[in-house]
This record gives structure tokens, sequence and C-alpha cells, in this order.
């Protein structure tokens, strides 16, 4: 099989709900020597596009959603190995990442915390649902250079809002980055709230970081 046929028959398991296939088909893609970040771009990543699609199009509903999404989360893990830097790599600096309060979703969190440790950065991820007094706290304690803010849902957004918003009130904005990603969010609203960077999804988070961090 070529990358194509390969890629289709992982986003199509997906779509299927099928974990064992899904699995299976990642790790014949590893074995056929297809580039890992090819396989999570253009395999994993476009195929919950696709389930995103199919949702809007009420083709697959919430529950289904959320099955895409775990699917894809667990077999992450089948590659995570084949992503991980060596030693050599040049570490690019500390990053704190966060679903803000009232969103419970981490899929794509989860994606750009693999792709950001995979290119040379330290990542803390805070998990999901994360109070802004919580993301204070920990920038005062661990000192990051990048915050990263991710909402998946329009009404979460201002929880991009407020947490950057309690970042000023504790007078530390100037001395760290910040980004924000999710599906709804857009650069207009990114440059809105006063975030540095935005990043549309996961494939574009380390362009992005790399850009607000100054990294050519």
């Amino acid at each position: 099989m070529n990358t194509d046929e390969y890629l289709n028959k992982i986003i199509e398991s997906v779509i299927d709900q099928d974990e064992a296939m899904v699995g299976k088909s990642v790790e014949e893609a590893l074995n056929a020597d297809i580039d890992p970040m090819v396989i999570i771009n253009d395999g994993l990543t476009e195929s919950l596009k696709k389930v995103g699609d199919l949702f809007a199009e009420e083709i697959l509903f919430l529950p289904e959603l959320i099955g895409c999404g775990e699917i894809v989360t667990n077999v992450m893990k089948k590659i995570e190995d084949k992503l991980k830097g060596d030693d050599s790599i040049t570490k690019k600096g500390l990053m704190l990442i966060a679903t803000v309060k009232g969103d419970v979703h981490d899929i794509g969190k989860n994606l750009v915390v693999l792709l950001m440790g995979a290119s040379g950065y330290d990542v803390v991820d805070l998990g999901k649902d994360v109070p802004a007094n919580t993301i204070v706290e920990k920038i005062n304690e661990l000192n990051p250079d990048i915050v990263a803010l991710s909402a998946l849902l329009s009404t979460t957004m201002p929880g991009q809002k407020n947490t950057i918003q309690a970042i000023e009130e504790a007078g530390i904005r100037k001395k760290i980055k910040i980004m924000v990603g999710g599906a709804p969010v857009t650069r207009a609203w990114a440059e809105e709230i006063g975030a540095d960077g935005y990043a549309e999804d996961a494939s574009t988070a380390v362009v992005e970081a790399d850009r607000i961090m100054g990294i050519s």
C-alpha cells in the first residue's frame, strides 16, 4: 500500500469507532516506515476533523464524537515513544498547558502536549476544567515560558479571557507568552483577549510556539 492508503485506513477505522483496527492500522503504517508525524497530522488528526464534520452534519452524535476522541487518545500512546526526542535535542522552553474552567474536553490538548514534547519543549499538563487561580499559582511556582489555554466549546471560550485577566491582575503577564487554541477559537479572538499567539490545531501549535518564542 502507498502512504495515502495507510492513512485512509486509519481515518476510516476511527470513524467506524473500531479501536482495534485503528491500532493495527497505525502499527502497519509505522512498520511501513511512514513518518509518525505524518500519521498524526494526516491520519489521526485528520480523522478527528472528519468526525467533527460528521457531528456538525448530525450524521454522528455526541457519544460517537467522544468515543472517537477516546480511541485516538488511546492509540496515540502507541506512537508516543516514536516521537520522544532524544537527549541531543535542544530544549526550547517550558510550556504550561490547560483546558480552561468549565471545559472537560482534552483531546486536542493531549495532541498538543505530545507534539510539543517531541519538538523540544518541556510540557506541564494541568489537565481539563482548570480554574484561573490554579493556573496563576502554577505560573508562580514553575515560571514557564509559555502558557497555552485550550477551549473546545464556544461557551467556554470566556474562560481563556478570564484566565488572561487573572494573570494580568496577578502582575505576572509580562514574564510569559500566552497562546490559545481550540475548535471555536479564532485569531481575532486571540487578539481581542490579549493572547500572544493562536494555533488552529495541534499540528500548527509547535510552529506558533516557536514564533512567539522567537525561535526560527
